[in-house]
């Protein structure tokens, strides 16, 4: 098979064949330069004429030096096919061992470009080439849970959506038939589903606005107490309107921290419409404050379902549900906690999420640095 030049196996065999000819010839030239002086060296050594074997008796220098220089120079023939035979075979498999781990990395990216995710490109024996295998092999696998998210994303948003309409188109099918009154119990009915669908496309937009485009943060000092403040003020009467008692606990002298006023209080507020979703009455959540190393940490604590450890890891992915009929019964959009992360990261801090269990509360926390 002729190989194209610029083929990276083509280029490392001529490159190897280069090797093997510049050694070759340095081989020649420094036996011819250096094999004539080495042979006088050594006769002077034995007398000169002193005899070299049976039957080379008073056989002159020159004689004996044209003997062997003709002698090494057929050696030296032979053994350079013979190493060059050996150079080469060794030079094809090692240039297959090079090149051939760069083509499946080549074959498995047109896969990959294709949208076949679940290729993997199996190791090799060069340790560079593994890193870059291991690599490649992250990044699809990376890839495909992307593209998993975003199909799950999509047939989210289809059935969130389907739920409303549906109920909105059946219940104005009724009122142009006449089958269905139009009451207030009806009117109430109709507005609640259409602001199922609102906050969802609101949830949506905010999601896209934070993880899609380059988000604008104005930040600024704020005050810890104060974040928590504006966050009791807005959802207080929610707590108390379910019979939920909702305490704060803000330790003293906490320093300012930078933070966008009202994306914290959007993260904040994401958190507390969590636990009250999740909390059944009668319950307790409690807001605390307190600072860590060069940050404060804001956490939510509440005595509601709780989670099991296997979804503390995912609670966080846009339209993730740990019980799904559970979670639309209760109104959620499944994409509130995702835009929180996405606020805390883009000010610089981190969100995390423990629970002891199922029914056994949770507590939701994230920091933001300090000035």
């Amino acid at each position: 098979m002729i190989l194209p030049l610029r083929s990276l196996r083509a280029r490392l065999f001529i490159a190897h064949l280069l090797v093997i000819a510049i050694g070759a010839v340095t081989l020649v030239a420094v036996a011819q330069l250096t094999a004539p002086s080495i042979l006088d060296f050594h006769m002077a050594m034995m007398g000169g004429h002193q005899p070299m074997g049976p039957g080379m008796s008073g056989v002159p220098d020159a004689a004996v030096r044209n003997a062997f220089q003709g002698s090494l120079n057929q050696a030296l023939l032979v053994a350079g096919l013979a190493a060059l035979g050996a150079a080469l075979l060794a030079a094809m498999i090692v240039t297959r061992q090079i090149a051939d781990p760069v083509q499946r990395l080549a074959d498995a990216s047109r896969r990959l470009a294709a949208g076949r995710f679940a290729g993997r490109v199996p190791p090799s024996n060069t340790t560079e080439l593994d890193l870059l295998t291991n690599a490649f092999n992250e990044m699809a696998a990376a890839l495909g849970q992307s593209e998993a998210r975003r199909l799950q994303l999509i047939g989210d948003v289809a059935h969130e959506l389907r739920t409303p309409i549906s109920t909105l188109e059946g219940y104005l099918d009724g009122l142009a038939d006449g089958v269905v009154e139009p009451d207030d119990e009806t009117w109430l009915l109709l507005r609640e589903e259409s602001g199922r669908v609102r906050r969802l496309v609101e949830d949506l937009h905010d999601l896209w606005r934070t993880e899609a485009t380059p988000l604008h943060l104005d930040v600024t000092h704020l005050a810890p107490a104060a974040l928590i403040d504006a966050s009791v003020t807005r959802l207080g009467p929610d707590f108390a309107a379910k019979g939920l008692r909702l305490t704060v606990d803000v330790a003293q002298d906490l320093p300012m921290v930078k933070a966008d006023p009202d994306r914290a209080l959007q993260a904040l507020t994401n958190l507390l419409g969590n636990a009250l979703r999740y909390t059944p009455a009668p319950g307790e959540v409690a807001i605390t404050a307190v600072r860590e190393n060069a940050a404060v940490r804001f956490s939510v604590h509440d005595t509601g379902v709780g989670l099991a450890p296997e979804h503390l890891d995912r609670v966080f992915e846009r339209f993730y549900r740990v019980d799904k009929s559970r979670s639309r019964a209760l109104g959620g959009s499944g994409v509130g906690l995702a835009i929180a992360r996405a606020l805390i990261e883009a000010m610089g801090g981190s969100i995390a999420v423990v629970s002891p269990g199922p029914n056994r509360g949770a507590t939701f926390s994230f920091t933001l640095p300090i000035v």
